[in-house]
């Protein structure tokens, strides 16, 4: 099968969790700042060879949004499919498993979730725990699977912030 890329992202700056405006909080959504500044951080990593083929998502609006931000910076559109498994407290073997199917026809994967959920789903790619893994707003970290991903068969190759590409 060969060398697979899987990027694990923290949805980009939405709404205050608890404001009143979002009573259902899976209906939160970003803030235009979040959207901006989410964008800039993209096209950077865009033009340095972030080049998902296929984006998994959460179906809660901040990530949907997060997601199709990333998917209009590329050049070839992907897919983005929702994934019940990237809710809160998702299943992540499940999501690896599924991620693995995909990985058939897909080199290059995005998740795009929650936190803490986005540290636990690196640590169980990684093999680590997950409290070594700090994921900020709007994060990014790829890691690299040899062959089909599996539990701690991943090796981080980086993690980037926004503040740390300066947007």
């Amino acid at each position: 099968m060969g060398i697979m890329d899987l990027y694990i992202i923290r949805h980009a700056w939405a709404g205050q969790h608890g404001d009143p405006a979002w009573p259902d909080d899976s209906q939160r959504p970003l803030t235009e700042e979040g959207r901006e500044r989410f964008a800039r951080m993209v096209k950077k990593l865009v033009e340095r060879g972030l080049a998902p083929n296929l984006i998994a998502t959460s179906p809660m609006v901040r990530c949907a949004q997060t997601a199709e931000i990333l998917a209009a910076a590329l050049g070839e559109r992907p897919e983005v499919v929702p994934r019940e498994e990237l809710l809160p407290d998702g299943d992540a073997e499940a999501l690896l498993a599924w991620t693995a199917k995909q990985a058939r026809r897909h080199d290059k994967i995005a998740w795009v979730g929650h936190a803490p959920d986005v540290s636990r789903l690196a640590a169980v790619a990684l093999g680590g725990r997950s409290d070594e893994i700090g994921f900020s707003k709007g994060a990014v970290a790829a890691i690299e699977f040899e062959d089909a991903p599996e539990p701690g068969g991943g090796e981080l190759r980086w993690l980037v912030t926004a503040k740390l590409l300066g947007c």
